[in-house]
């Protein structure tokens, strides 16, 4: 009796992929979402699929799917779960705004003022696909006025690595500004050696 080839499952249309995040297993929800990677019209669903999926991988191929779109609506999406309460989901928001750097850049302002402080300290870690000296002008006000070491910590690690030295005044004044916390000064201190290294080399 000849063999008959099974034909290979349909795969899910990525405009219209809403079935499949509705039921099925994690392994359809997966696939639906690795599908839906190709099309922006899909980021609606998407982003409501984000919202409610349970399973981690799932969660991780979605973020995938919408930075490979990599629309202004995509970012968006993302950028709803920077301040989750899920550490896993806040990283991978992350990673996904890291891959739509040109994108994701025009809300760095916003998110370097944003009230909560975790998200600022997510923000500066996205400053370091930045170069000087929009860098400079990103992270310089925020050495000025940022009332968390935390933060500011966050900023001056980036800038030890990616700032040049028309910044070294604004880390000094940081440091003056936060006398009395001796791992910030520290850090300060790296950095600023880090630089004129750079600029010495």
């Amino acid at each position: 009796m000849p063999l008959i080839r099974r034909p290979s499952p349909a795969a899910p249309d990525p405009a219209a992929p809403a079935p499949a995040f509705t039921g099925g297993t994690a392994e359809e929800r997966w696939a639906a979402a690795r599908a839906a990677a190709g099309s922006a019209e899909a980021v609606p669903t998407l982003a409501a699929a984000l919202a409610t999926e349970p399973d981690m991988r799932v969660r991780e191929a979605i973020f995938t799917s919408l930075a490979l779109i990599d629309t202004d609506a995509s970012v968006q999406a993302v950028l709803a779960h920077v301040r989750s309460d899920d550490a896993g989901m806040r990283t991978a928001a992350l990673d996904a705004l890291r891959a739509m750097p040109r994108r994701a850049g025009r809300h760095l302002p916003a998110l370097l003022r944003d009230p909560d402080a975790d998200v600022r300290i997510l923000a500066c870690d996205l400053c370091r696909s930045v170069a000087p000296p929009e860098l400079h002008a990103l992270l310089g006000p925020l050495l000025e006025t940022e009332p968390e070491a935390n933060v500011c910590a966050a900023a001056v690690e980036v800038l030890a690595d990616g700032g040049g030295p028309d910044i070294l005044p604004a880390l000094s004044r940081c440091a003056a500004r936060f006398g009395g916390d001796p791992f910030l000064a520290f850090s300060i201190r790296i950095a600023a050696a880090r630089i004129a290294a750079q600029r010495c080399g």
